[in-house]
């Protein structure tokens, strides 16, 4: 009989609504995630240690670090200008239009990846289009072209 009034209990238990968390464990859990107990500059300091995949994979951690990574600005814009060092013009076209750092960074980042493999005489020895490898390629505007021209024909 006492079995059945344990396992009755524990069914009434698990049938309940969620009990709250006391103060002292809500407290603990909140102080697991850095981003809602630290001020926003220090958070935003410790992301801007990651790299462009790092930053991007902890925005999808969870809705604060989301919320705290895509409404810094900043933290886009530094890597933005890493990027600008290749892609100078883009960047500033950009920059020029309006466009966020976030997005300008976006628009511009797998163009400098492949710019800078052209710049560096990656692709100097391609005899036809059909040799480049497609997944690598990024479409770029005629004024890029023209660089990467340039730097092939001063090699």
């Amino acid at each position: 009989m006492q079995k059945t009034s344990k396992r009755n209990k524990q069914s009434v238990v698990s049938c309940e609504e969620p009990t709250i968390l006391p103060p002292d464990k809500r407290k603990r859990e909140s102080q697991e995630n850095f981003v809602d107990v630290l001020p926003p500059e220090v958070s935003c300091k410790i992301f801007s240690k990651l790299d462009i995949q790092s930053l991007c994979s902890a925005a999808m951690t969870c809705k604060s670090w989301n919320h705290a990574i895509e409404n810094s600005d900043n933290l886009w814009k530094n890597h933005c200008l890493i990027v600008r060092a290749v892609c100078q013009r883009e960047i500033d076209c950009d920059r020029g239009n309006g466009y966020s750092w976030k997005i300008t960074l976006l628009r511009n980042y797998w163009k400098s990846k492949v710019k800078q493999e052209w710049l560096n005489g990656k692709y100097s020895n391609i005899q036809s289009s059909s040799s480049l490898p497609e997944t690598s390629m990024y479409p770029m505007d005629a004024d890029t072209w023209g660089e990467i021209l340039k730097a092939e024909l001063e090699r």
